[in-house]
């Protein structure tokens, strides 16, 4: 079972931290990273967010100014080592309410394949080292991985209010922080999460680029150091503590044509009309996916009887069984209005809306130790970075 450790974390002095947070770095575009920049000259993204523009210093120069943050008491360390309660307030796109509780604090670090920390599906690779430069100029987690916990009962572990330190509003969403010093409960808190497998929500690249750091610190000779572990979200694999939507799949590299060929070999085809948000809804009710061509009109794909037997009930795997042996690229998209931007702007051939994966069929993937196809799943709300630095140093 995966260690799950208190850290002394790295916190905003100032509890007002509206102007200092900001979304995961992935989630950002360049003129985003401008308006957080322009923000505060303290915003998170001045370190986490370097930039091409910024030249080949930038990792370096966010390391230096980290450091002056932390010499100039912007940013301070807890005087013991702590967890951190994270809790999201919002209505989801059902119009239900959501309380989500997890808990920040140090992940253990563990080989691919030897369990405890278990993916949920494929990931697709990145050639990008930009993650990994910046950890190991910082020395530091800056934005959590989000890990769903096995361990019945940690919900109700974290029900109890911990010391408030800030709360921010955010597109509809109020984000609060608590701490939680006191040792025998945190002690309770780590013995849960470390009583069951994590199963990784959101952060698989983070994840695997903190197994490359830990293996370059080891290779100094340094062992049990805080590379061992990194900074995770923990929240519960249950349905009320998570809103999951689907990534919509964008097709190119064929024609619209010879796509629809082969979907009807396992799809029966009917008129759909304008896609919007209700169409998500009524995909559902139906038990049907959706494909949209260059004219930005949508058929419903249902499948027909005995087409999908022996495979996996994920819209996901369906298409790729489909589509197996049919020559094309897929690229992910979430949003209809997106979807349906990119089919009609040509960006894409057309593309397939996708109803979410179940909670019941998460927690199936990961204790039959499966996969599902990439870009499966998509957690909301995205967590904040910011809120909570740790050292790896």
């Amino acid at each position: 079972m995966p260690r799950f450790t208190p850290f002394p974390a790295l916190r905003y002095a100032d509890r007002q931290i509206d102007d200092l947070i900001a979304p995961p770095y992935d989630v950002l575009s360049p003129s985003d990273v401008d308006d957080l920049n322009n923000r505060h000259r303290c915003n998170i993204t001045h370190v986490d967010v370097p930039r091409e523009s910024d030249g080949a210093g930038r990792y370096e120069q966010a390391g230096k100014v980290l450091r002056e943050w932390i010499d100039a008491g912007v940013l301070e360390y807890d005087d013991a080592p702590t967890f951190t309660i994270y809790r999201m307030r919002f209505t989801d796109a059902t119009g239900a309410a959501r309380d989500i509780a997890g808990v920040l604090g140090g992940l253990e670090v563990v080989d691919e394949g030897s369990g405890g920390v278990l993916p949920h599906e494929r990931v697709t690779p990145k050639a990008s080292t930009d993650r990994l430069d910046l950890t190991r100029a910082t020395g530091a987690n800056m934005s959590p991985v989000w890990g769903l916990s096995l361990a019945d009962g940690l919900t109700d572990l974290l029900a109890e209010p911990g010391e408030l330190l800030s709360s921010v509003t955010v597109e509809g969403v109020e984000h609060i922080i608590e701490r939680v010093a006191d040792a025998e409960r945190v002690a309770a808190i780590a013995t849960k999460v470390g009583s069951d497998d994590v199963l990784i929500a959101d952060g698989h690249h983070r994840y695997g680029i903190s197994r490359t750091f830990r293996d370059e610190v080891r290779s100094q000779g340094l062992a049990g150091s805080p590379a061992e572990d990194t900074l995770a979200f923990v929240s519960e694999l249950v349905a009320d503590q998570l809103s999951v939507e689907a990534i919509h799949r964008l097709y190119s590299d064929i024609s619209f044509d010879d796509l629809v060929a082969a979907l009807d070999t396992a799809f029966d085809r009917s008129d759909a009309g304008t896609p919007s948000a209700a169409t998500l809804a009524e995909m559902n009710e139906r038990g049907a996916l959706c494909l949209i061509g260059p004219d930005g009109n949508g058929q419903w794909l249902t499948p027909k009887d005995g087409a999908f037997d022996g495979v996996r009930s994920l819209d996901g795997a369906w298409l790729e069984h489909v589509l197996g042996d049919t020559p094309h690229s897929v690229t992910y998209q979430h949003g209809v209005d997106h979807v349906v931007e990119a089919a009609t702007g040509g960006r894409a051939m057309a593309a397939v809306l996708i109803r979410p994966v179940s909670v019941a069929e998460i927690e199936r993937t990961a204790r039959e130790g499966l996969l599902m196809p990439p870009k499966s799943t998509f957690f909301t709300p995205k967590l904040r970075t910011g809120l909570v630095v740790r050292s790896v140093t």
